[in-house]
């Protein structure tokens, strides 16, 4: 049975004791603001684990955001301090450069870039503020691969990496954060369509299978189990050349 509250409490203690042993003394937490449910909670957490004067929200549009509201709403519910900053030029900038190189964008490219360069925004805002940028990531979404990798799969620290969208959304019930924000339907940005409309399948039926191993869907099964194996490099460290050799490989081929 998974006890939202005791997680909770134990997040705000895992976030305070992160920032005592990695980051200098009244060091921000700076985290990308959406107005969604996974950059609402760990806001919060940052909040409950630092006090509101240091965590800096960063509200990234991509031009014109319908539902920016919601970002302003947490910003504002939770009395924290936020910029702006629009990634619509440098985003549409970055892509004139690549056409005028003579490459042509692709799906890939467009979904990728903008999340790309959210997280340098991101690290740009924490080297002046001086502070460690959060990520925002769920379990959930890592799992099958629904995240861009150096995009909002980086960041500093990462509170709720191990946790699923349900779990997440208990959390966040928890806090007390208002049911709009944690219960807000996650968009793709570009086709308007859900997340769980693009992925095929319901966080609920993806969150029993993770956790228990369960799934009465076969082709949902067969597709849950090929989007982790194809997208597992996102959520594990870059594979290196080890030298020199571990002493067990002196003997090898080297």
């Amino acid at each position: 049975m998974f006890d939202a509250a005791l997680v909770k409490d134990r997040l705000i203690e895992w976030i305070s004791a992160y920032f005592r042993d990695n980051a200098p003394p009244g060091a921000k937490a700076v985290v990308g603001i959406s107005g969604g449910k996974d950059s609402s909670v760990t806001a919060a957490l940052c909040a409950a684990a630092l006090g509101r004067e240091r965590v800096l929200g960063v509200l990234m549009p991509q031009g014109e955001q319908p539902d920016i509201d919601s970002a302003y709403a947490l910003c504002e519910a939770l009395e924290i301090p936020y910029v702006e900053i629009n990634i619509g030029s440098p985003v549409q900038s970055l892509y004139d450069a690549i056409r005028a190189a003579g490459l042509e964008l692709n799906l890939a490219a467009t979904v990728n870039t903008p999340a790309r360069t959210r997280m340098a925004a991101l690290y740009a805002v924490s080297a002046i503020a001086g502070g460690r940028v959060a990520n925002t990531g769920n379990l959930s979404e890592d799992w099958v691969g629904y995240s861009t990798k150096f995009g909002d799969g980086a960041g500093d620290f990462s509170p709720l990496a191990r946790l699923t969208v349900t779990e997440v959304k208990a959390v966040g019930q928890a806090l007390g954060l208002a049911p709009a924000l944690v219960g807000k339907t996650p968009l793709d940005g570009l086709s308007g369509k859900t997340d769980e409309e693009n992925l095929g399948f319901s966080y609920a039926v993806l969150d029993r299978y993770i956790r228990e191993g369960v799934c009465g869907d076969a082709a949902i099964r067969g597709e849950i189990d090929r989007l982790h194996a194809m997208n597992r490099h996102k959520c594990e460290p870059m594979p290196v050349f080890e030298y020199p050799p571990t002493p067990a490989e002196n003997h090898s081929s080297y």
